[in-house]
């Protein structure tokens, strides 16, 4: 609503304050400008404020619409089009890349021992059984032949990452292709999702299909993509999340900006009462967020970690579209308008999401024929002081525990663990598999001389982490000294997949878990590109050069992806040319 007072009047040489809004910023402390001689520019003021909450998106020049022969009436069309076309034509092709010879190697490799059978186990009868050893090569023999075991198993993480791995040996069969299939449909999804997150981040549609294909071309997430193991499963609903977060933002801040009042030059001017009071209204995509976010909890436990950061993440990016608003206060009216329904829609949906998935834990017999820890209670907990709770809770309260000392207490020694420290620098990646074939068979030519090797490492494309090395520390100055929110969101959603692993530096741990952050360093990479092909309104010349050297960039990391394509799916491949590609001894 449009205040009608008459404004108070203005100092001396000051301009006039806006009706309802603020007046001119005082000079910031010393300290702070200070900063800028190491690049930081304070928010920009007294611009439309519609333009700064809801930005436009970056518009083909019209000399490439010249160029192309589309006419001026249907550019806006084809804009609208394009924005779709083009990232589903990367999805496409990451498509390709991960169903290809999918069913290969045929074996049960790394981890897939696990939770291949335990998603048998959970889709067949909705709780994991306990296998026998050596099992995996009568599985692989005739998966029709074994049967499914009736003793239940112990198992260390939530059921959501096995029912959806289940869901693929439902419509395949127990066998590779089976147990792969639904995480070869979730790192193809996941690229068609970075597309459209990169295209909101950077209101761009090309940044978008970069960001997309740079990790359609990825060596780990391939990898991930290619194996039925939970932590491509995390990723997948982490970045659901991370992208309806984003969609909430854009939606309130456009709300926010309809209900601000316009001058008679028709610019959009900030309003404090507006600003301060407005309720935003109902919000699904963050409620959405918060069911993503369950599920990532309910498919590994550092899917809460990630609730936690994203709960800041949201609430921040609130104060922020109020502050621009006009608020004065904007944390105090985040706290009385908004924060409180910001809880409720993450954190306890969040919870009741990943309650839901144990599901058929639940419903499994309490007798000690359903699942494992299910009739903990009734046989241990009868007297205790939390009696008046139910009985399936305290013994999935049991369990929890029991897998949390599990989780905390896991220091035994492994050939491919690897410190968090050295993720980024791709220090320790992860053998799933290898063989030596001899020659002509499974692949090796019958002309060598020697055994060949066929590997499935879990490694990430070198060229691209170790820019991604550079673009982290580019997107921390540009959030620190710019106030980028794009820098910000993609710094807090990577600190949230890899910070939290310093805390356990001697647990176990593996490499192949920095799977979740690999969409945002692609996105930090696609920041740093588009800083190198310049700004708008950048000389030709400038743009040129922008230009040669992000393209020199890009198509290196794509060679790199192609030179590193036999040891990321297991082709048989002369043993030098394995020895070739082992550029650090600390990959062997």
């Amino acid at each position: 609503m449009t205040s009608t007072a008459t404004p108070p009047p203005s100092p001396a040489g000051a301009p006039p304050v806006p009706p309802g809004g603020r007046g001119p910023d005082p000079e910031p402390p010393v300290w702070l400008r200070r900063l800028r001689g190491f690049g930081y520019a304070p928010r920009a003021r007294g611009a439309d404020v519609r333009t700064r909450l809801v930005p436009a998106y970056a518009r083909p020049s019209e000399q490439l619409w010249t160029a192309l022969g589309v006419p001026v009436a249907a550019r806006e069309r084809w804009q609208r089009v394009m924005a779709w076309v083009g990232p589903l034509l990367v999805t496409l092709v990451a498509g390709v890349l991960r169903f290809a010879h999918l069913g290969s190697p045929k074996a049960v490799i790394f981890d897939e021992t696990y939770y291949a059978k335990d998603a048998w186990a959970t889709i067949r009868q909705g709780y994991e059984a306990s296998w026998p050893k050596d099992v995996d090569k009568s599985i692989l023999a005739d998966p029709n032949g074994v049967a499914l075991p009736l003793e239940p198993g112990y198992v260390v993480h939530p059921p959501v990452g096995k029912w959806v791995i289940g869901l693929g040996e439902w419509m395949f069969g127990f066998d590779p292709f089976g147990w792969r299939f639904m995480t070869a449909v979730l790192g193809t999804l996941s690229v068609l999702m970075l597309c459209r997150i990169g295209r909101r981040l950077f209101r761009s549609t090309f940044l978008g299909c970069l960001a997309g294909a740079l990790l359609a071309v990825d060596g780990l997430h391939l990898v991930m993509s290619r194996t039925a193991l939970l932590d491509l499963v995390l990723m997948f609903f982490v970045l659901a999340a991370f992208g309806a977060l984003v969609i909430d933002r854009d939606r309130t801040r456009a709300r926010l900006a309809a209900a601000l009042p316009v001058d008679g030059d028709g610019r959009t001017r900030p309003d404090a009462e507006v600003a301060r009071t407005l309720r935003l209204g109902w919000r699904p995509y963050r409620l959405l967020a918060g069911v993503c976010l369950g599920l990532a909890f309910g498919t590994k436990w550092n899917g809460l970690v990630v609730l936690a950061f994203f709960g800041v993440l949201t609430v921040l990016w609130d104060a922020a579209a109020r502050r621009t608003a006009g608020a004065g206060s904007p944390y105090a009216a985040v706290l009385r308008r908004d924060a409180l329904p910001a809880f409720l829609s993450t954190v306890p949906v969040a919870i009741g999401v990943y309650l839901a998935s144990w599901t058929g834990w639940l419903l499994s017999a309490d007798n000690g024929k359903g699942g494992y820890f299910r009739d903990w209670a009734a046989k241990n907990d009868r007297g205790s002081s939390l009696s008046w709770l139910p009985e399936w809770l305290r013994s999935l309260w049991h369990y929890e525990t029991e897998v949390y000392k599990f989780h905390v207490g896991l220091t035994s020694g492994h050939t491919y663990e690897s410190n968090p420290w050295s993720w980024l620098v791709l220090g320790r990646p992860v053998s799933y598999f290898y063989e030596s074939p001899a020659p002509g068979t499974d692949g090796c030519p019958a002309t060598a001389t020697t055994k060949c090797a066929r590997e499935v490492l879990a490694m990430g494309t070198p060229l691209l982490w170790w820019a991604g090395c550079f673009a982290l520390l580019y997107v921390l100055w540009r959030w620190f000294f710019r106030r980028d929110w794009r820098a910000g969101a993609i710094a807090c959603a990577l600190a949230a997949g890899l910070l939290p692993w310093f805390n356990y530096q001697e647990r176990t741990i593996f490499y192949f878990y920095a799977v979740v952050f690999v969409p945002y360093l692609c996105l930090a990479v696609t920041m740093m590109i588009g800083a190198l092909l310049g700004p708008a309104g950048s000389s030709e010349r400038r743009r040129a050069l922008g230009a040669i050297g992000a393209g020199v960039l890009v198509l290196l990391i794509i060679w790199n992806f192609i030179y590193f394509w036999p040891i990321y799916t297991g082709g048989s491949i002369p043993l030098d040319s394995w020895r070739g590609r082992m550029w650090l001894d600390t990959w062997v």
